[in-house]
């Protein structure tokens, strides 16, 4: 009989046993499953009792509503729960089953008597002694039910339990004879199938080692019938073969020389390749990342982080060249804790002459292939921190160094020719985007200020020729209410037989022109054109906004609180701050009105802030300045009220307010020389930010 017809014998043999120990597996899962599902249902049971009984005790205890309803919600449920048989066929069981029926019915009918006994509390409180003693009875009668259920459940849980572990014991038995039974034909199977194969395939590995020294004269000459027999006669066919179409061995090892060296040499140009490939494609994600941006932060953080990531390098940084040293301007987000060993964090300076960099800042790229052999600081300082190799590529615009790329790795000779030649390529695409980013941000400054230029010039434009209409408007006013003026203070002084109603629609008509004129003085201080240097004096700022605020202090303080409001006078001052040169008087009126304006924004109260501060320069490059800020916590401006504040007449105050206030305070700042910012949104404040130039000083010798 041939090894596989034995082999398949025996699995049918098998395969009939294992089919068996599936039905046996089956039938007892079956039952298991059978047990379990019984278990589960004593479990609701016990645990319906439980709860019963508890419900039953904080009934008795508090006698809420909401714990009747969850009762009998629960008694309900139960109720379901042990309704059918749910698969308990042993007489015991079903006689248990029938004893917690009866109890749960009968529990039932007793919390219907606690509910009565309730009742009875409510329409007979006399009867309370003896409706508490019964209420006690029943309220034992219900814990006993109770625990007799779960006494029930109890031991149905434990027949359920005894059930499965005689199911358990049973497969556990079933399954030991039908493994021992394949066991048995498996072991049967293959001692057999290697008493016949054993021998054959011995004398089949010593011809195997015979032909494999080189030797062909060797047949195993093996005569049976199975698929051994075939393998032999097969072998002694293959050694006939090669007898016939030898070649010598040392042919052999030269051609398997030469195929390994091709092998090899494809290999190195196929790994050349792909090296080549993933540098060209990192360059091109480099590139396209920093084309993106506009600002040299980003642009070399892009840059150090795409490195660390896929390069990879253990630590890089980009610095700038500035002041004959270089300055770190970025360190990659891993190596910020070796940068901080080093010293090297954001900010820190780097010499160039003794630490051995002024070939980089030359234009050269450098690259150490083992730092612990140089000797500069720099280069030490890097091999201390665990550093073997370093490259410094420099980043060059116009023709000059103005950044070094530095990058470095763990292992001394970490970069080979193609590393350095990629980190040439990518600093010339770094400095070229850089240089643009200058560019752009140097170009958009530019615009920015042509356009605060153009804004600034039409708002002088638009206030010259308000100022001018005013003007206007004043001179037609005097002319016209000058005779009126002259012509009622002539009759007050010599008509004597005037009524006195007449004298005093003559009084209220001479104070309408009083007032007139001072409106038009107002409307005069802010068109006039002064004299700059005529008056102009050196003015303490601190010591003038102390006699401000004591002048103001009936607007902001007396007269908020007879109204129980509390307005918050804050004085943030410099100190030691330098003197400006102008008009005191027009000052202190630009910002008494300022402390007005912000007091009317403030009907509910609020804090007012009056600061000072020495400014060497502001943003664009203009100063120094004193700083004179007034900030209000009031309802504040929109955009469009921020536009139009500046301007005669313009007002939010309705008929309280003429709209010369801040047009005067703009006024008086134009005369000074100095500048006014406003900062103001709905609801969050306005601070109104005047800059004053600095007093020049006097010569030497001066009084």
């Amino acid at each position: 009989m041939k090894i596989s017809t034995r082999l398949k014998l025996a699995q049918v043999i098998c395969i009939v046993l294992l089919a068996v120990m599936a039905v046996v597996f089956a039938r007892t899962a079956g039952a298991m499953r059978h047990e379990i599902a019984k278990a589960e249902i004593t479990f609701e049971v016990l645990r319906g009792a439980a709860s019963l009984r508890y419900l039953s005790l904080e009934y008795v205890q508090h006698h809420l509503a909401r714990t009747r309803a969850q009762w009998l919600q629960r008694h309900q449920s139960l109720r379901r729960v042990i309704a059918a048989d749910g698969g308990f066929d042993g007489e015991d069981e079903l006689a248990l089953l029938r004893d917690i029926r009866e109890r749960h019915q009968s529990l039932g009918g007793l919390f219907g008597e606690l509910q009565a006994v309730q009742g009875e509390f409510v329409r007979t409180p006399e009867r309370a002694v003896i409706l508490r003693e019964l209420e006690a009875r029943l309220s034992g009668l219900m814990m006993n039910r109770a625990q007799a259920m779960m006494s029930d459940a109890e031991d149905l849980a434990r027949q359920s339990r005894a059930n499965m572990l005689a199911a358990q014991s049973d497969l556990v038995l079933a399954g030991a004879v039908l493994v021992g039974l394949v066991l048995l034909v498996v072991l049967g199977a293959m001692g057999l199938t290697i008493r016949s194969v054993s021998k054959p395939l011995m004398r089949l590995h010593r011809a195997t080692e015979v032909v494999g020294s080189g030797r062909l004269d060797v047949a195993l000459d093996v005569r049976a019938d199975d698929e051994i027999g075939s393998l032999a006669r097969a072998f002694d066919g293959m050694v006939e073969r090669l007898r016939q179409t030898t070649v010598s061995r040392d042919e052999l090892i030269r051609a398997n020389a030469t195929l390994q060296r091709e092998i090899a040499e494809r290999m190195a140009a196929e790994n050349r390749v792909v090296a080549q490939l993933a540098r060209m494609s990192l360059l091109h994600q480099i590139t396209r990342s920093i084309g993106e941006r506009q600002d040299l932060p980003s642009i070399f953080q892009v840059v150090v982080r795409c490195l660390e990531d896929q390069l990879p390098i253990d630590f890089g940084a980009i610095c700038l060249y500035q002041d004959g040293g270089l300055e770190v301007s970025c360190v990659g987000l891993r190596s910020q804790a070796l940068s901080a060993r080093m010293g090297m964090a954001e900010a820190a300076r780097i010499a160039i002459d003794e630490n051995g960099l002024s070939r980089c800042v030359r234009g050269q790229l450098v690259y150490e292939p083992d730092i612990r052999q140089v000797d500069f600081p720099f280069p030490r300082r890097l091999a201390g921190a665990g550093m073997g190799s370093l490259v410094l590529a420099p980043l060059l615009a116009e023709s000059t160094v103005f950044g070094v790329l530095v990058v470095a790795r763990a292992e001394p000779g970490a970069f080979s020719s193609t590393d350095c030649e990629f980190l040439r390529q990518l600093s010339e695409h770094v400095a070229l985007a850089a240089n643009q980013a200058r560019l752009y941000g140097e170009l958009q400054r530019a615009y920015d200020d042509l356009h605060q230029s153009q804004v600034q010039v039409t708002k002088q434009e638009r206030l010259r020729a308000l100022g001018q209409m005013a003007s206007g408007i004043a001179h037609d006013i005097n002319n016209a209410i000058s005779p009126i003026g002259l012509y009622a203070e002539s009759l007050l002084e010599t008509e004597h037989g005037l009524s006195e109603n007449g004298r005093a629609c003559l009084q209220v008509i001479e104070r309408a022109i009083d007032d007139v004129a001072s409106t038009v003085a107002r409307m005069r201080e802010f068109y006039r054109q002064r004299e700059p240097q005529l008056n102009h004096s050196t003015v303490n700022v601190n010591l003038m906004i102390q006699h401000v605020v004591d002048l103001t202090r009936a607007r902001w303080s007396d007269m908020p609180q007879q109204r129980g409001i509390v307005i918050e006078m804050r004085q943030e001052l410099g100190d030691e701050l330098p003197a400006i040169l102008g008009v005191e008087g027009e000052i202190r009126e630009a910002l008494t009105n300022l402390i007005f304006n912000a007091v009317d924004a403030m009907p509910d109260g609020g804090a007012v802030t009056l600061r000072t501060d020495y400014l060497a320069a502001l943003d664009d490059g203009s100063g120094p300045y004193v700083l004179v800020e007034v900030a209000d916590t009031g309802a504040g401006m929109d955009e469009a009220t921020q536009r139009r504040c500046l301007e005669p007449f313009f007002t939010t105050k309705g008929e309280r307010g003429t709209g010369l206030g801040l047009a005067t305070v703009y006024g008086m700042t134009e005369r000074h020389g100095a500048r006014i910012a406003i900062a103001s949104r709905p609801n969050q404040g306005t601070a109104v930010k005047l800059y004053f130039p600095l007093a020049p000083a006097l010569p030497a010798g001066a009084a």
